[in-house]
């Protein structure tokens, strides 16, 4: 099993993430931010990754720690669960519909993080949740997994319908990736012999 449980503590947040890459998608989310937690819920749900996840941030001031700093610290459990990558798929793709809404999502894990973030969101509010703030949590995420992300929403009117095509877009592109292939054998799919 490839398992990782890692806590990151700041002056702004505590943080411990608990998840497993060949889980079946079972998820307990406390981050004191409930929307981010439903979009944490569709990551482990699509990918089938286990995960547990308990944050306690400066929510007086805003969520913008917390949900940095969460992206952060799933990011450096992803990568120390993968481990060599030795087998993997490497890349993995989704496009995700709900109602009008449309999301693609490509991810390599190439070791070298990289982000393309191409959504214009409808309102700038989903409840209380600042939609701005989803760009910091992967930001912070592909800095500490090493992946490359492309994210696009392609269509879109409800902001809430644009922000679940991705995670669940996200999710389903992350199982692809990390998928073992049994034509790979041992090996690492990259010519370099490196990722």
């Amino acid at each position: 099993m490839r398992t990782a449980q890692v806590t990151r503590n700041t002056l702004e947040t505590q943080i411990t993430v608990s998840l497993n890459l060949d889980g079946t998608g079972v998820s307990k989310l406390a981050t004191g931010v409930p929307f981010l937690d439903h979009m944490l819920d569709q990551i482990a749900r699509h990918g089938l990754i286990d995960l547990d996840i308990e944050a306690r941030g400066d929510l007086h001031i805003d969520a913008h720690h917390t949900v940095e700093d969460t992206g952060i610290t799933l990011g450096q459990a992803f990568a120390q669960a993968l481990g060599d990558k030795k087998g993997i798929r490497r890349y993995g793709h989704a496009y995700v519909p709900l109602d009008e809404a449309l999301s693609r999502v490509v991810i390599d894990l190439s070791g070298r993080p990289g982000l393309e973030y191409h959504v214009d969101y409808t309102r700038a509010r989903i409840g209380e949740f600042d939609v701005d703030l989803f760009l910091e949590f992967f930001r912070g995420f592909i800095n500490h997994a090493g992946v490359t992300l492309h994210i696009d929403n392609l269509r879109g009117i409800n902001a809430h319908h644009q922000a679940e095509t991705i995670f669940k877009a996200f999710g389903r592109a992350l199982r692809m990736a990390v998928e073992t292939d049994a034509r790979m054998g041992d090996a690492l799919p990259s010519t370099k012999g490196a990722l």
